[in-house]
């Protein structure tokens, strides 16, 4: 045999074991995209064409007259390959560019590839009826059987491949990919000009060294897949490469099937002086002589392996020790979920918190915790756990089918590390909330110091200065002039003094955590606010209309601050409705609380504003003390109760204040029903 055909034994053969290593790569990965999945019918039509050669190859080597069925299924697979070769190189890297966001149009996707494939039908037309009426063509120099055409197509189609790898150059994350696709760039340049000529030009090369530039051609098709495994292996090029544990277990059952093809021919050789039995037990004896060094060589692989594995997660731990101290939850969650996708190279990653009441960490209120997905499977899941209690869940999804050993060993390490930063988090987070509260009642306690101390000093003149006017008003000699002068001093002195209230209500201490004594009628204490400022309501003509319920409303607080509660909001209500306008106040009982809401026709609160309305001294009004609501505040903590508001409530406008007090004994008294509420106006 000459050196051409040895050439062609070896590339054909490793072609046709390559694209099947490709495809068993990608089966066993299983990755749910189209690039996965037009990549394997690319290989599978490259190995259709690599067998049906090796077919074609071997038939002439052992027949002196070929038969015409081997030789017509030989040409079938090879043919088959042959045309669907250029439109799946194109839809390829149609997919790629898909994957890389370079290809924002899915229309035009799909016109360009169906342009890809049309030529398929030409060709399949015309190289249909050849493998039946198989007339001695050369089928290792299959450029001139399938004629210009297809010459053509193939290299525009490499053409296009050539400016999609010069696109992926530019647009590549990291120098490995820049320089692979700019190499491939060129390959593909380099190999469609090669087969423009061939094709074109075919009649001016003669038969030999058309059959040598069709085997070079043939054999350099390999290069670009030896390149991809090497990147893939190196540089983890299209995420494979964290399923180290997949391209292992093919590579070796590969070397196995070749070790047992060697023994096969060895034996056929060597037939004549030992019998086929006898060689092969020796060479399979042989391999026992391996055993020691694979094992020295696998061993200190896996304890690299394992090394390299445990220092990555010692230094993820330690980010998320540092994140941890910066005491916020919600955040050092979603830190732990990116670090851990970025690290371990995982298409998602979800740590789900145990409820407070089946484990020692509980989850933050208003933390989102986002549902798994029905495809994730329980390999996908670890537990975290502290002692014997369940801390949290981590759902970790591998861009492939399944996790590599090297991944899940790191991420189960990882999760043994993780109960303490999120404990430590959690400590630290309430510390800081201590902290913040304990500062903050020191701002208020010096706060209302100082407020007792204004109220004190300023209440006994002004009410010397009320006492004095209020005499000057009884002379009936008083000119009516100075008569409606004094009666504006008299209101505006009455104004400033109810300031001061307000004042003397917020200095008083606050007791917190529901130890305050005192009970009342809610029902009744509404309707004393609602008698009091019903003449304030007529004067700024609001309606102002309450809703009650029959019996009694009885809950944990005391009267007077009941009174400070509901009246503060309704002030603050009927001074923000404009006149024409509504406030309407009800009350409604669940699960052992009461509600109380007050509800206004006014502008409502702004966005930018509503953490700074429950602050002290905070007012948009010319006139107010921006107290009224601190001292709702104040004194709804005192009993552990609950503050919050909506606003806008409807058509863009009006705020409602809900007020949640605990009922004095749920089961003492009824609840509250609403269809039994009486109406006044």
């Amino acid at each position: 045999m000459g050196s051409l055909l040895y050439i062609q034994l070896i590339g054909y053969t490793a072609g046709t074991l390559l694209q099947l290593f490709w495809m068993v790569v990608i089966l066993g990965y299983r990755r749910q995209r189209n690039f996965e999945r037009v990549f394997f019918f690319l290989c599978l039509a490259l190995f259709l064409f690599y067998g049906g050669s090796l077919l074609a190859l071997n038939a002439q080597i052992h027949y002196s007259t070929p038969p015409l069925a081997v030789q017509a299924f030989a040409a079938t697979l090879l043919f088959t390959g042959l045309c669907l070769m250029p439109a799946l190189l194109v839809h390829l890297h149609f997919e790629y560019a898909g994957t890389r966001g370079l290809l924002k149009s899915r229309n035009t996707k799909r016109i360009l590839v169906s342009a890809a494939y049309a030529p398929i039908l030409f060709l399949g037309l015309r190289v249909y009826p050849l493998p039946a009426n198989y007339s001695g063509f050369d089928l290792l120099a299959p450029g001139r059987v399938l004629g210009l055409t297809y010459g053509v197509w193939l290299g525009v189609s490499l053409l296009a491949c050539f400016w999609w790898q010069w696109r992926f150059t530019a647009d590549a994350p990291d120098d490995p990919q820049r320089t692979f696709h700019k190499q491939l760039a060129k390959f593909f340049l380099l190999i469609a000009l090669l087969i423009l000529c061939l094709h074109v030009f075919q009649d001016s090369f003669g038969a030999a060294l058309t059959g040598e530039l069709s085997t070079s051609l043939a054999v350099a098709a390999i290069i670009p897949f030896a390149a991809m495994l090497w990147m893939v292996q190196k540089f983890n090029f299209l995420n494979i490469g964290r399923q180290k544990n997949l391209v292992y277990a093919v590579s070796v059952t590969f070397l196995a099937l070749l070790y047992l093809s060697l023994v096969r021919r060895v034996g056929a050789w060597l037939e004549p002086v030992l019998p086929p039995e006898a060689t092969a037990a020796i060479l399979l004896f042989l391999l026992v002589v391996f055993v020691e060094p694979l094992q020295r060589v696998l061993g200190r692989t896996l304890r690299e392996t394992a090394q390299r594995e445990v220092d990555r997660v010692q230094r993820l731990t330690a980010e998320i020790h540092q994140e941890a101290r910066q005491g916020n939850l919600a955040v050092l969650v979603k830190f732990i979920e990116r670090r851990a996708r970025q690290e371990f190279e995982l298409a998602a990653v979800t740590l789900c918190l145990i409820d407070s009441s089946k484990a020692q960490l509980r989850p933050r209120v208003d933390m989102e915790v986002a549902s798994p997905p029905p495809t994730w499977t329980q390999e996908q899941l670890f537990l975290l756990q502290q002692g014997q209690q369940l801390v949290a869940t981590l759902r970790a999804e591998p861009h492939g089918a399944t996790i590599s050993g090297d991944t899940r060993a790191a991420l189960e390490f990882l999760c043994e590390q993780l109960p303490g930063a999120l404990d430590l988090c959690r400590l630290i987070e309430e510390k800081l909330q201590l902290e913040r509260e304990l500062a903050e009642r020191e701002r208020l306690a010096v706060l209302g110091q100082m407020a007792a101390s204004i109220s004190h000093n300023l209440k006994n003149p002004l009410g010397s200065m009320k006492t004095i006017l209020q005499v000057q008003l009884e002379n009936q000699e008083l000119p009516d002039s100075m008569r409606t002068e004094t009666k504006m001093v008299l209101d505006e002195i009455g104004r400033l003094s109810g300031k001061l209230n307000q004042l003397l209500q917020f200095s008083r201490p606050a007791v917190r955590g529901r130890s305050a004594i005192g009970s009342c009628d809610a029902r009744v204490v509404v309707e004393e606010v609602a008698g009091v400022l019903w003449h304030e309501a007529e004067r700024r003509g609001v309606h102002l209309q309450i809703k009650v319920p029959r019996g009694s409303a009885a809950v944990a607080a005391g009267a007077e601050a009941v009174n400070d509660i509901v009246s503060n909001l309704v002030v603050n209500a009927l001074e923000a409705t404009p006149r024409g306008g509504h406030v309407i106040v009800t009350a409604a009982s669940h699960d052992g609380s009461c509600t109380l809401a007050v509800e206004d026709d006014g502008p409502g609160i702004p966005s930018a504003l509503r953490e700074k309305v429950l602050q002290p001294f905070f007012t948009t009004k010319s006139q107010g003390t921006g107290l009224g609501l601190a001292i709702v505040a104040r004194r709804v903590a005192e009993f552990g109760g609950q503050v919050d508001w909506d606003s806008p409530v409807r058509e863009g406008r009006g705020t409602r204040f809900h007020v949640t007090l605990p009922m004095e004994d749920a089961k003492k008294y009824p609840s509250l029903r609403s269809g039994q509420d009486e109406i006044r106006k």
